[in-house]
């Protein structure tokens, strides 16, 4: 989920309890806050509490709430973890500390020191174009016996994840979570279990079709939803020059569609506006009656 924010780079509480509820409408099964598209890592600790206290309020139980305590800081994390779970979220997500550069073997040494003082259930977040660092199959196995619940791959390596579901396969109780959504139909119909699919912001009921179709095996359904998929790749993820284009291009589909304002944590800034009216031109073509997109 992105991080709905004002001008002044305060939370957008009105923006972030349409997005929840928006996002409940549209059928998702979790919501996970403070991860990449959340820009987690750019929020100051007093937002990012503020941030986890709202969400687990208005979402209620309805779903669980995943909240990501990556920082550069051990402290940092323990402290978002704790807050975590005062207020009520249901688990943690934990990437490597993405300042310095470290080694399998510090991670895996860095795993052993925190994650026995977590005090929710928490998964592994494998993001290397981010933290510099590709989990090895030794750290996620490692991980899984101090206790983690599963894995989030946003490595963009589909070789890699099919060896994570291999791996992990015969154990119910290890979840293999795709980041890159258009691997959602391959990550489920290999015996993986979901995608975070950062456009599931604005059209989360696209998400959770081509989940539900990737379940029943429904090759023409996926090959109609995933056209879908690619047709959101091919304009609104493909708008401005950088890799932030695509958390810039969320937040103003969300903008356009009257659900939050597109504010960015610094050092993100939102589109120009001609930028932003492009992406309006995008919204209109899967138009305002197709059922994926709802307007407030």
């Amino acid at each position: 989920m992105v991080t709905p924010l004002l001008e002044n780079k305060e939370l957008d509480l009105l923006g972030l309890e349409n997005l929840i509820n928006h996002l409940l409408t549209g059928g998702v099964h979790g919501i996970f806050i403070l991860g990449t598209t959340g820009e987690g890592p750019s929020l100051s600790y007093e937002v990012r509490k503020q941030l986890i206290t709202e969400t687990c309020k208005i979402v209620n139980k309805k779903v669980p709430v995943l909240v990501g305590i990556t920082d550069t800081s051990y402290e940092g994390s323990l402290d978002i973890a704790n807050h975590s779970k005062k207020v009520g979220a249901d688990a943690l997500v934990v990437a490597p500390p993405y300042y310095f550069p470290i080694s399998q073997e510090e991670m895996g040494g860095y795993l052993e020191n925190l994650l026995p003082e977590l005090p929710l259930p928490f998964m592994l977040y494998n993001m290397p174009s981010c933290t510099k660092l590709h989990l090895s199959l030794d750290v996620v196995k490692r991980a899984k016996e101090l206790g983690a619940i599963g894995i989030k791959d946003s490595s963009g390596d589909l070789t890699y994840l099919y060896l994570l579901i291999e791996e992990f396969k015969d154990d119910p109780q290890f979840s293999v979570i795709a980041g890159t959504e258009l691997f959602l139909p391959e990550t489920i119909m290999n015996g993986g279990h979901g995608a975070v699919a950062g456009g599931a912001n604005f059209f989360p009921k696209l998400f959770v079709d081509l989940y539900d179709a990737a379940v029943a095996r429904d090759l023409e359904k996926v090959k109609s939803l995933r056209e879908q998929v690619l047709k959101v790749y091919n304009t609104i993820y493909e708008v401005g020059d950088y890799s932030s284009r695509h958390i810039k291009g969320i937040k103003t589909a969300l903008m356009v569609m009257g659900i939050c304002e597109d504010h960015n944590a610094e050092p993100l800034h939102r589109f120009t506006e001609e930028r932003r009216n492009l992406i309006r031109e995008y919204i209109t073509q899967f138009n305002y009656k197709n059922e994926y997109t709802s307007v407030h």
